[in-house]
């Protein structure tokens, strides 16, 4: 189990350059899970997972365009973007087929991806994410928080969130997870914030792929989730042939955080059943 550590990498991809997570197998049939954090997160947020993988999978955590230590590069952000840059990480890595486990945008950018490039992704876990766009009312909702973010600044805006994102018994129980969100927002510069609130706004509808998904795929939502509805996500099992979904007791829309312990035991299960 030596070689089984957690490296930090960077590389250059076209106008960035990725900052990334690595955990590589130690032993074959070699699969590879990348990991894809929520806003405005960063890799941090998936070390408990990179830690539990079976000796056989590669783990990889990436900071997304203009997040953690990941450069902005030309600054104009929509998950199309973060899509296609993850495309290209892929292929400047060699992986020819990978797990996708996004969370929240992280999941936008995964269902994007498997409308993109469909034959490199050999699984799917999608947690307290859907496929559908902002309606009016939500565009709004990110338009009042750019001007907030611009007006206060990040910490009163990552104190408001916090108190979002996390159940009240992770708020009680978990103070380092609700820290290491906390830090992870102010950690973003307030140009990368509004700019990615922009690219949420403007996301396009992926529901017409799901019913193309044909890969090994778990949807996780957190019972107490305060901003994914339960609909929207009983809607990606609903048209996802043969997807299992989870709701896990005691979490918000963060679960991998708030009980990893769960969530590592129904991301190893899907990682067995992908070929």
């Amino acid at each position: 189990m030596a070689d089984r550590i957690i490296k930090s990498n960077k590389i250059r991809i076209g106008d960035i350059s990725i900052s990334y997570y690595i955990k590589k197998a130690t032993e074959q049939p070699e699969k590879t899970i990348i990991f894809l954090h929520g806003f405005p997160f960063n890799k941090k947020m998936w070390r408990e997972q990179l830690e539990s993988l079976e000796d056989n999978v590669t783990g990889i955590a990436i900071d997304i365009r203009g997040h953690g230590n990941t450069t902005k590069g030309h600054g104009f952000f929509s998950v199309d973007v973060f899509a296609k840059d993850l495309g290209v990480f892929m292929r400047k890595l060699e992986i020819d087929k990978a797990v996708l486990c996004g969370i929240s945008m992280g999941g936008y950018i995964a269902l994007r991806a498997y409308q993109l490039f469909p034959e490199k992704i050999s699984g799917l876990i999608l947690a307290d994410t859907h496929s559908k766009p902002d309606d009016n009312a939500g565009k709004q909702k990110r338009f009042d928080a750019i001007q907030a973010v611009l007006q206060y600044g990040r910490r009163p805006y990552a104190i408001g969130f916090t108190g979002n994102v996390f159940s009240k018994k992770s708020i009680e129980n978990k103070p380092d997870a609700v820290e290491l969100i906390k830090s992870s927002i102010r950690r973003n510069s307030i140009e990368s914030i509004c700019s990615t609130l922009l690219a949420l706004a403007s996301r396009t509808d992926t529901t017409e792929v799901l019913s193309k998904i044909n890969v090994p795929t778990l949807i996780v939502r957190g019972k107490e989730d305060k901003i994914t509805p339960a609909e929207l996500m009983e809607e990606l099992n609903k048209n996802i042939k043969g997807s299992k979904y989870i709701e896990m007791a005691d979490c918000g829309h963060l679960p991998n955080l708030e009980n990893p312990e769960d969530f590592n035991l129904h991301m190893n299960k899907l990682l067995l059943e992908v070929v």
